[in-house]
């Protein structure tokens, strides 16, 4: 087999890839964490093998599903922290963006979040529990490292924009599961709660010298 051919086995691979995470962005924005292979398969017009051939299993499906929308949430994020606007601006912007991303689609966000709740015997919902740690923990290292990029932390730098990284990570995702389970204020009432409180240590923090700003 030429390169050509290979070439094109790896396009037309890749293109089917897609069209069978979008079959299964359907099912999630249905059933949340309740989406099965059988249900996945059945959007997509195949067999169950066939879904396992590309994915493996319902874990690497779920790590496929995890790293789209990851992905995509992630280069939100960051289009809100380079805005031209003023830091507490922006760190109000970047806070919105997350929640505004789990409030418009609130059953992928428990796809990837939440665990299922029954199932059939035979096919049940996605494990979730145990595979969202890592979405959070990518997240956790992404926003580390645009702290360090951006603001001066001293001595520790490395050490503390990774705590800062994770721990504001953690914050959104607990703030964000609970408002958006119970609705008690408004999206902008919540932000800038958080924003307040995580304000003082950031707006005492100086730029990183040559670096593009916080």
């Amino acid at each position: 087999m030429d390169t050509t051919q290979r070439a094109d086995q790896q396009r037309s691979a890749d293109r089917r890839r897609r069209e069978l995470l979008e079959a299964a962005d359907r099912v999630v924005l249905r059933d949340g964490p309740g989406a099965s292979m059988n249900a996945i398969a059945a959007e997509a017009g195949i067999t169950k093998p066939i879904l396992y051939r590309h994915f493996g299993d319902k874990g690497g499906l779920y790590a496929a599903l995890a790293k789209r929308h990851t992905d995509a949430l992630l280069d939100s994020l960051r289009a809100a922290l380079d805005a031209p606007a003023d830091r507490r601006e922006r760190v109000e912007s970047t806070l919105d963006t997350y929640l505004a991303a789990i409030e418009a689609r609130p059953q992928v966000y428990r796809f990837l979040m939440h665990p299922a709740e029954g199932g059939s015997q035979n096919d049940q919902g996605f494990d979730t529990g145990r595979h969202s740690i890592p979405v959070l923990r990518r997240m956790g290292e992404e926003l580390a490292q645009v702290i360090e990029e951006r603001l001066d932390l001293g001595p520790d730098s490395h050490q503390l924009a990774r705590v800062w990284g994770h721990g504001i990570v953690g914050m959104m995702h607990a703030a964000g599961d609970w408002w958006l389970g119970e609705r008690p204020c408004s999206r902008a009432d919540l932000v800038r709660s958080l924003a307040d409180l995580l304000w003082g240590r950031l707006a005492a923090a100086g730029d990183r010298m040559g670096g593009p700003g916080f």
